[in-house]
């Protein structure tokens, strides 16, 4: 009897939010994205905003319409479209999230929906739990589904190492429930955008 084709691997894509001087995000999105990469439902993809630059939304039309005047825009749209699955990398400002994370959701309307996305966030006592809840409003108005499981990292600089993050058992641990949540509904969402459910 033969047997069934493994899948295709699904695309994970790990968004860096930060993107200002003396960061501890890239070293925490970097440990998560390698993670990622040792998981054989994923292949994984790193974009760290500050490296992407994208300026203050820039364009004339509605993203909803597709109607890109920018490269940056067309570069961007590209990558997400491609993507079956996001974890957004964060901190948590004055109780949110950084902005540059909101001026790269809102570049987009329709390369976002019916995706899963998933946090890790970072931070001190609150471990950037206010900004991943906020996070889940707006994911959710894209018509993403955010995931439950999170990884939340309390007190990170006492975890960074010569700018290396050293995650501890509970955070690898928490990994794992993140990876396979998303793999679980990255692929429901996957047969949904293609209509074959």
């Amino acid at each position: 009897m033969a047997s069934e084709p493994s899948p295709t691997p699904m695309t994970l894509t790990t968004v860096v939010a930060s993107t200002r001087p003396g960061r501890v995000g890239r070293s925490v999105a970097d440990w998560f994205s390698d993670r990622a990469a040792q998981y054989d439902q994923f292949e994984s993809h790193l974009v760290d905003l500050r490296e992407l630059a994208l300026p203050f939304y820039d364009e004339p039309h509605p993203p909803a319409l597709r109607q890109y005047t920018k490269s940056h825009t067309r570069a961007w749209s590209r990558i997400v479209d491609e993507s079956d699955a996001f974890v957004f990398v964060t901190p948590e400002y004055n109780g949110g999230f950084p902005a540059p994370l909101k001026n790269a959701w809102d570049y987009l309307a329709v390369e976002w929906q019916h995706k899963p996305a998933a946090f890790v966030s970072y931070g001190g006592v609150s471990a950037g739990t206010r900004a991943v809840q906020m996070a889940k409003q707006v994911v959710a108005n894209l018509r993403m589904l955010p995931i439950g499981p999170t990884v939340s990292i309390p007190f990170v600089n006492e975890l960074v190492e010569g700018g290396a993050f050293r995650p501890g058992k509970i955070h690898e641990a928490a990994v794992e429930r993140v990876l396979d949540e998303l793999a679980r509904t990255a692929r429901a969402m996957r047969r949904l955008r293609s209509g074959t459910y």
